[in-house]
């Protein structure tokens, strides 16, 4: 009996990875990715990253990340858990390819204190600009994420996951920037981003 039903999952697994393997970027969007990140890269709720626009490389290493175990989340790691590198591959062309997402940021004070620490950083607490690494304009690099347009909360949780170390698969260096930031600072810096084009 329990060899017949893991028979049946290594079945139910195998047909799904092939499924995968034959569906589009567009198909695999509108059955898996659309639901959180929308069709258009646009994120449905503020928890969740807005896709558009994002670096191709960075989403491949973040999708990859997922399919290897490196990146866990309960909601993401079994939707990418049969994704083949060309699936990968087309999803992240997909998603950058679209345009990207513009948020608004409701406190001026709070967005004008979000653009000094990003480009400025605080040399008090020893902290680096954001600039350094994501760049002027918060477009990132093929490894770095683009920042400019995210969801504010999504990215909160993201700084707050850097300082309690349960993000881990990327620079380690974000474990101390992130613990620097007070709970102002990362309002300040998240509100000045979703505003970026």
């Amino acid at each position: 009996m329990l060899l017949r039903a893991l028979t049946l999952g290594l079945i139910t697994l195998s047909a799904a990875s092939a499924q995968a393997l034959d569906m589009s970027a567009a198909d695999i969007v509108a059955s898996r990715c659309g639901v959180c990140h929308g069709t258009n890269g646009q994120a449905t709720a503020p928890i969740y990253p807005s896709l558009a626009g994002q670096n191709a490389q960075y989403i491949t290493k973040q999708l990859t990340d997922f399919v290897a175990g490196r990146r866990v989340n309960e909601t993401m790691s079994p939707q990418a858990q049969d994704l083949s590198p060309q699936n990968i591959a087309e999803l992240a062309a997909f998603f950058s390819a679209k345009p990207p997402r513009v948020g608004r940021a409701a406190n001026a004070e709070s967005v004008a204190l979000g653009k000094f620490l990003y480009t400025q950083g605080n040399a008090s607490a020893n902290m680096p600009a954001c600039a350094s690494c994501h760049g002027d304009s918060a477009h990132g690099t093929a490894l770095l994420p683009r920042l400019a347009g995210q969801n504010a909360r999504y990215l909160t949780g993201q700084l707050q996951d850097f300082t309690l170390r349960q993000r881990t698969n990327d620079n380690a260096v974000m474990h101390d920037i992130a613990a620097k930031l007070t709970p102002a600072d990362i309002k300040a810096v998240t509100d000045y981003l979703t505003q970026l084009p």
